[in-house]
């Protein structure tokens, strides 16, 4: 991956005028008609305000509307320097870190931090070829049953592509009706579908070529049928919310599903995270 330091970050985004600027030119890029007149046009930067208007007529373009920047108060600089944190750790970054790092109240950096992870969602794009699906459990540690089945714990199903993406979802059960909808939107018909013994995955067929893995024979790799990937995938998962964020309400853990699926879907991606992170940032919500 090609370096993008803290250096390069404050050479490139100085201050927060030099972060609008950015902002614009992804939202808009080289605008050339005004939508508001209809003229071919240029655009210049409203003195003391985070606006653009038009040369001819005055028309008013907002970069910030709509997108996670939106009537914050907190300056722009700080609000790209928490996307660069979030872009280059591999863990994760707590909102006590942003608290620290940025020098803003835990309520803003908890906001913050929340608004980030809204970039992390998941594309719709299939996954096809060799898919390997499992599932795992996400809580404090419990007495009674392990795995499958424990007791106040949160249940994640997961999707991998070998040498490709990951998609995975905080789910209710494992029950058919909740596991062959998600498989079905999300994995190309003709997909090889690999998976343990678990019966409601083996139920899975109707058009998927089926390989299991019979773990509770002690059997965990036959040939290139294997749930190896899926399972590296959930343990750095476990890993890192363990870590860095030591406990996940259910009520928000999508969302750090979504961060790391996430990270791990760009693990090949040529130049620093912050650049796609802040595209998407951008946009309107």
């Amino acid at each position: 991956m090609e370096r993008f330091t803290i250096k390069d970050f404050n050479a490139q985004y100085p201050d927060d005028d030099a972060c609008v600027e950015a902002i614009f030119k992804n939202r808009y890029g080289a605008l050339r008609i005004c939508p508001g007149c209809e003229k071919k046009t240029r655009f210049y930067r409203v003195k003391a305000r985070k606006c653009y208007a038009c040369q001819s007529c005055g028309y008013q373009l907002h970069p910030l509307a709509d997108t996670i920047f939106h009537k914050s108060d907190t300056p722009l600089k700080s609000w790209f320097y928490a996307i660069y944190l979030f872009a280059n750790s591999k863990n994760g970054v707590s909102a006590k870190e942003l608290e620290r790092q940025l020098g803003v109240t835990y309520k803003t950096a908890w906001r913050m931090a929340k608004q980030i992870r809204v970039l992390f969602k998941s594309p719709t794009r299939k996954l096809s070829k060799t898919v390997e699906i499992d599932d795992t459990y996400i809580g404090g540690t419990s007495h009674g049953i392990k795995g499958r089945g424990a007791k106040g714990k949160t249940t994640v199903m997961g999707l991998v592509q070998r040498n490709g993406r990951v998609i995975a979802k905080v789910t209710p059960d494992l029950s058919l009706p909740t596991v062959q909808p998600f498989i079905e939107s999300h994995v190309k018909k003709g997909a090889r579908l690999m998976s343990d013994e678990f019966l409601t995955y083996r139920k899975v067929r109707k058009g998927y070529r089926r390989g299991f893995i019979t773990h509770s024979s002690g059997q965990y790799v036959r040939g290139n049928v294997h749930t190896n990937t899926i399972e590296g995938f959930w343990s750095q998962l476990k890993r890192s919310l363990s870590g860095t964020y030591h406990a996940v309400s259910p009520k928000y853990l999508q969302a750090y599903v979504d961060e790391f699926a996430y990270r791990y879907s760009k693990r090949d991606w040529p130049t620093s995270l912050f650049f796609p992170m802040l595209a998407r940032a951008g946009r309107p919500a």
